[in-house]
């Protein structure tokens, strides 16, 4: 059974400013392991992974499935019936995938110092990202990133289409946590076009990160508020956020 959220929804008193983080390309790197795992539990349920070379940034883990799995000929409706038992075995597949000694996840430059200085404000952390919650929270520790310090979340295990994701975030503040945060009091940060146009509709702010595939240039043409090389200036980044 996959979480809703990787997180004991205790009842918490913050402020109202929330602050969500993208996984992949943005806090860490897994070295291919997500792409691995998710090529081995597509041959076992489905009996092929789709082309190779798909590029996988910026989506959910059910769009990515569904995209490769259409271009091989699977109807929606043959993708839907199988999906829950290919994501229990993915989760499986990408655990094993982050243990291996021959392939090494990192969190990205400057991601710790960020987070700990973040824990010393008053901003809520919280998770957005294409992930399932499960596999987000195996990646996080797979870097020694304590999946808890973030309270509140929205997954690829919880909507297809990334645009969904921040009003779930949003609903879940307030239902969880306790907090009516104002769409323009919610900062998404990440390293795609999709990380920095998903969060429009309830009116958030994006930061761009250009740790992944995209350039501060990139970034900064699909709107994101600021925009950083790496998030290595902490103190540069947490004033980004804190900006009104």
């Amino acid at each position: 059974m996959i979480a809703s959220a990787p997180h004991s929804a205790l009842p918490v008193s913050r402020t109202a400013r929330l602050v969500l983080f993208d996984i992949d390309g943005t806090l860490l790197w897994t070295d291919g392991a997500g792409r691995r795992a998710i090529h081995r539990a597509l041959t076992e349920i489905f009996g092929e992974t789709g082309p190779a070379d798909h590029r996988f940034d910026g989506k959910t883990d059910p769009q990515i499935v569904r995209e490769l799995m259409r271009v091989v000929g699977h109807e929606d409706e043959h993708i839907d019936a199988r999906m829950q038992e290919l994501f229990d075995r993915y989760v499986v597949c990408l655990r094993e995938e982050l243990r291996d000694p021959e392939h090494r996840a990192l969190p990205l430059p400057g991601v710790l110092d960020l987070l700990a200085a973040l824990t010393r404000t008053d901003v809520t952390l919280g998770l957005l990202t294409g992930n399932l919650a499960e596999g987000a929270r195996a990646k996080l520790e797979a870097v020694g990133i304590d999946p808890d310090m973030f309270l509140v979340g929205a997954f690829g295990s919880d909507h297809e289409n990334r645009p969904e994701l921040p009003a779930i975030a949003q609903r879940r503040a307030r239902d969880e946590l306790g907090i009516d945060v104002r769409g323009s009091e919610i900062v998404v940060i990440g390293d795609t076009p999709a990380d920095v146009e998903c969060g429009r509709d309830i009116g958030a702010r994006a930061i761009g990160v250009a740790t992944g595939r995209y350039s501060t240039e990139v970034l900064a043409e699909h709107g994101a508020a600021a925009v950083f090389a790496d998030l290595t200036d902490t103190d540069a980044v947490v004033r980004a956020i804190l900006d009104d």
